[in-house]
């Protein structure tokens, strides 16, 4: 069992890319866990790490050793949780995922709040538009809209997410405002790089389901971005309600086609299946219900009006 302490160490390594950066969310010297690995090598008799100056990268041993070093952190945590479990208040170190619009405009506010009622929580907020693995990447939850693969994971829902279309008052003065999804043809659509259905915009109304192709000169992979071109009147867009919301409210956008629905999902807590769910998690994730709202969240409200 010689040199257990050293596991979470490689790990940290692997997983943030160099030894700087695993020191630091150690909270330890960059030397500190050059000699831990240095240690380890010799130890096993294999070098770990391929070492150049611009960067390092894992060899075909620290491949091998890096899956069971992440199973070991993980079974490490399991241990804790149980003795969590049994303990009073929620307390520990809480990794948590969040996608960068949502995360900056709805969770970051909630933080302060969180850590005011569990005062033994410490937070470390990812906020990333990437797909995570929430064990390889060590993160307690994650929040997300996106739909759950893995049969090791477990979601919980937290509230609806809609989207609407939307132009400024500016751009619907001097284009015309569309009546029905089929004027969007004669209008300039700007687009969210990252979504399953780009330019192909589905809507549900009146007459049933409409498919419309769009096109236009923008399109960004961040929805806030797209807000920023909307209100300087590029264009029209669909915007997630909880980043369209506060700016339909104040009249500096308009919602477009009212009686058409695009397709909504919905926005999930999703964590690692456990025997012992961490009384962290738990606290995290109905703190999260409590201030969203789980039917009609804050920022849907006003919208359909």
């Amino acid at each position: 069992m010689e040199g257990m302490g050293d596991i979470p160490v490689l790990v940290a390594v692997a997983e943030n890319g160099g030894f700087a950066a695993a020191a630091r969310k150690l909270g330890v010297s960059k030397s500190a866990v050059s000699k831990r690995i240095t240690q380890l090598e010799l130890r096993l008799g294999a070098q770990l790490f391929h070492r150049t100056t611009r960067r390092i990268s894992l060899t075909e041993a620290g491949e091998r050793y890096l899956v069971h070093a992440t199973e070991a952190v993980y079974a490490a945590r399991q241990a804790e949780d149980a003795v969590s479990a049994l303990q009073g208040a929620p307390q520990g170190r809480l990794r948590v995922n969040t996608p960068m619009s949502f995360g900056r405009l709805h969770v970051a506010p909630l933080i302060a709040g969180f850590l005011e009622r569990y005062p033994q929580i410490r937070i470390d907020l990812v906020m990333d538009d990437r797909t995570v693995d929430l064990i390889e990447d060590g993160f307690d939850v994650a929040i997300t809209g996106r739909a759950l693969k893995e049969s090791s994971m477990i979601a919980r829902r937290l509230a609806p997410l809609h989207s609407v279309l939307c132009a400024s008052p500016g751009y619907i003065s001097s284009h015309g405002k569309p009546v029905h999804p089929d004027d969007l043809t004669r209008h300039n659509c700007l687009h969210f790089a990252y979504s399953t259905d780009f330019q192909e915009w589905n809507f549900t109304g009146p007459d049933g389901s409409v498919r419309v192709h769009s096109s236009g000169n923008y399109q960004a992979n961040n929805s806030e971005a797209l807000r920023e071109a909307l209100i300087g009147g590029c264009g029209i867009a669909r915007l997630p309600t909880f980043i369209a919301g506060p700016d339909i409210a104040a009249g500096r956008l308009v919602h477009l086609l009212r009686e058409y629905r695009l397709p909504s999902q919905a926005l999930y807590a999703v964590f690692p299946e456990r025997r012992y769910m961490p009384a962290k998690v738990r606290a995290f994730i109905d703190f999260a219900v409590e201030r969203f709202g789980a039917d009609i969240p804050y920022w849907d409200r006003g919208i359909w009006d």
